[in-house]
């Protein structure tokens, strides 16, 4: 078993298809979206390959070490992971295909009108594992 991450952006890749953002949804379409997301992560429990899933909330910052003694320095001319980060789901799998087969699977989550996001997600295994990579 390798473990991947399948994660999910705002922004920063490919145009999905069904490109409304999240915002622009009626609360019909962001609870079937969230329940899609429940059902996914409970099906993947079931198999036993979920390790963990987490959406993220919009706020946060940069934080870094400003030297001895010095308070952290937030925040700063970069881009913001709040913007570009939705969310993760971390599994643990057989192989690669695997782990492809289930971001293709996630990809299809609803989005505005009910119809399927078709997403870009990215796969990323974890370091030190054992995972193939074919382009």
């Amino acid at each position: 078993m390798a473990k991947y991450l399948l994660l999910k952006h705002y922004r920063g890749a490919p145009t999905p298809v069904n490109d409304v953002p999240m915002e622009r949804w009626t609360p019909d379409e962001v609870e079937a979206h969230m329940e899609f997301m429940r059902d996914f992560a409970a099906r993947l429990e079931g198999t036993g390959e979920l390790v963990d899933g987490q959406a993220l909330a919009q706020e946060g910052a940069w934080v870094r070490y400003d030297g001895e003694g010095r308070p952290p320095v937030t925040d700063g001319p970069f881009a913001e992971t709040k913007d570009l980060i939705a969310g993760w789901f971390v599994i643990d799998v057989d192989s690669w295909d695997r782990a492809v087969e289930l971001a293709g699977e996630l990809s299809a989550a609803p989005g505005a009108g009910g119809e399927p996001i078709h997403e870009w997600l990215e796969v990323r295994p974890f370091y030190g594992g054992s995972a193939p990579v074919s382009e």
